[in-house]
């Protein structure tokens, strides 16, 4: 695939990944992308939409709805909302990752995700796999933060954790890494805003 097809940052840039299904995104995703851009003094953010999440029953809306609601709401030029994966030909995480990794060698990603995603991590295909590739962040979700700490992936790693006071170096820490933080949180999910119908697009 050409260069040109997939998001963009300068060699040596820090780029946060931030994947998910974003059915729709919402303000949570933009407050999470802002703190997660200053706490880790990440240069980027790529948002990466993807073409469906094999862990989900009910497909999502569509993959060019979904876009184009991402694009109108986060409005940062350090945000790039991308279809890489549908690009890439990729569905699982750990095989994203080895693509970016394969095209952009001289980038330093870390790999953002909620704490109700570590929670269920040791389910994603090749789980330890992500863990030895990219340096992760974990952000503190509303009521996750138990099931997420006492994971069976937050076991694993444990000797892996990175304080919060260090989490502006996680980028240029050798994987496996991981951090959690703790930032103001805000209730609100993709899945509530399906329930009340504010997101119809199927």
């Amino acid at each position: 695939m050409p260069r040109y097809q997939l998001p963009h940052a300068p060699d040596g840039a820090t780029v946060g990944l931030f994947g998910g299904s974003f059915d729709p995104a919402h303000a949570g995703h933009v407050h999470v992308t802002r703190h997660a851009l200053r706490a880790l003094k990440l240069d980027r953010m790529w948002w990466l939409v993807s073409p469906g999440n094999p862990l989900k029953p009910n497909a999502p809306a569509s993959l060019a709805a979904r876009m184009e609601h991402a694009r109108r709401l986060i409005d940062d030029p350090r945000v790039i909302v991308s279809d890489v994966e549908a690009r890439l030909g990729t569905r699982a995480t750990c095989d994203t990752l080895a693509a970016l990794q394969t095209r952009f060698p001289r980038l330093r990603f870390v790999w953002i995700m909620g704490a109700d995603n570590l929670a269920g991590f040791h389910h994603w295909e090749n789980w330890r796999s992500i863990a030895a590739r990219v340096p992760m962040a974990v952000i503190a979700r509303p009521g996750a933060q138990q099931a997420a700490l006492g994971s069976v992936a937050a076991r694993s790693l444990r000797g892996h954790r990175v304080p919060q006071a260090q989490a502006a170096a996680l980028a240029y820490r050798p994987a496996p890494a991981w951090c959690f933080m703790t930032i103001p949180m805000r209730a609100i999910s993709s899945s509530e805003l399906r329930a009340t119908g504010r997101w119809p697009k199927r």
